[in-house]
């Protein structure tokens, strides 16, 4: 609640020949309350009463949201409302559009008066300005939940993201003169040249049989299981069933700005959570060269059953930005073009869909349903929608008859 003053001050004079004075009003509880004052003449008590009033009223315009900057009030609900109730790698990203994308286009502007055109202006400067759609898209939304909570508590009278379209994907490239692609058509997967030069390099040894590249396993086990990068980090040895073939995905490695509450430190840490989904909680079955990779790994390092897979070296989970760089050189070595670690789980997800062939000719594939479980796909149309391709060869001649 807001504080409110009740009354602009009362002199009075005591019976001890000086004067007092005072000031009622209702507190942040709604609760009466008094401030007194004393003097030896009218003039100075009226003159402190005045001075108080007026900082009073000078406080109760600063504690009114509407009235604060964009700067001050939108740090003001990332840190009271939003970094509680997310997880830190998402409060990170939204305190760098904070940081980026808003404050320095928005930042001085009142709240109370922003309107649907500034908005507007600042999609169009980042647009303008080439910035990726997911980037402008996650200003959007972040915008949205703010003004959004602004007007639940009725700190402004309307909502300037209403006269605000949602930014579709299709026009939003348009703008920038890009080319609107199938989703399908975009992921970067590994060809069978590239899996085969990819492997030869993991293998490679010293002559003293030292791994060229340590735990290059785990990028055989993720190209065999499709894992995401925070999930393979994730495991730990007693998540593993070798004689079932299965593994249990049950928990995420990330890593997120180190911080002190809200306030950010030096340095990054990492923070073992949860998974990205519900549905990315799931049992994935091995293979035969998915099995071989873990035991690669233990043999490799192993710290106990409740230790990680893929351990650091002194036995605690690995940075995911340390996995990374090793692909990278593997990549580098092997004089494969650079591809996102990702790519590993896009190649697997494409490799079921469109099917292996066999020795003997026949093509062994999943339905999209199969694949999104694997994967942990929360519906089979994201799967459709990342891997399925249109066929067109399968539509040739299907309109003759139909002759109007």
């Amino acid at each position: 609640m807001q504080k409110q003053l009740l009354t602009n001050g009362n002199a009075f004079k005591r019976t001890d020949g000086r004067w007092g004075g005072v000031v009622w009003y209702k507190d942040e509880k709604g609760e009466r309350k008094r401030k007194s004052f004393s003097g030896t003449t009218k003039a100075e008590v009226n003159k402190k009463m005045t001075d108080y009033i007026t900082k009073f009223e000078e406080e109760i315009i600063d504690a009114i949201e509407g009235n604060k900057t964009v700067k001050d009030s939108l740090l003001n609900y990332l840190q009271v409302f939003k970094y509680p109730n997310v997880e830190r790698v998402t409060y990170d990203r939204n305190e760098q559009i904070y940081k980026n994308q808003i404050v320095p286009y928005m930042g001085k502007l009142i709240v109370s008066n922003i309107t649907g055109a500034d908005i507007k202006r600042l999609i169009s400067t980042l647009t303008d300005k080439g910035y990726s759609f997911s980037t402008v898209k996650q200003t959007y939304n972040l915008l949205n939940e703010y003004f959004d909570y602004l007007m639940r508590e009725e700190f402004i009278k309307k909502n300037p993201m209403n006269a605000v379209p949602t930014i579709k994907k299709s026009n939003y490239l348009a703008k920038q003169n890009k080319e609107v692609l199938p989703v399908c058509e975009t992921i970067t997967v590994f060809t069978d040249k590239e899996i085969e030069k990819f492997k030869a390099e993991a293998y490679k040894k010293y002559p003293s049989g030292k791994p060229k590249h340590n735990q290059a396993s785990a990028y055989i086990l993720m190209l065999n299981t499709g894992l995401r990068t925070a999930e393979a980090l994730g495991l730990i040895n007693s998540d593993i069933d070798l004689e079932k073939k299965v593994i249990h995905i049950q928990r995420g490695v990330k890593e997120a700005q180190k911080r002190d509450g809200t306030e950010r430190k030096s340095g990054r840490e990492i923070v073992v959570g949860k998974l990205k989904t519900a549905s990315s909680k799931r049992i994935v079955p091995l293979n035969e060269t998915a099995i071989q990779a873990i035991i690669e790994l233990r043999n490799e390092r192993y710290f106990g059953e409740d230790a990680p897979l893929v351990p650091d070296a002194n036995g605690n989970f690995t940075r995911p930005l340390n996995l990374r760089k090793r692909f990278y050189s593997i990549l580098d070595a092997a004089g494969i073009e650079k591809k996102g670690l990702h790519s590993l789980r896009h190649t697997f997800a494409t490799k079921l869909v469109t099917g292996v062939r066999a020795e003997d000719g026949t093509v062994k594939a999943l339905t999209p349903r199969q694949v999104a479980d694997l994967l942990g796909h929360t519906t089979s149309e994201i799967t459709e929608m990342y891997y399925v391709k249109r066929n067109t060869d399968m539509l040739m001649g299907v309109t003759n008859g139909f002759e109007l």
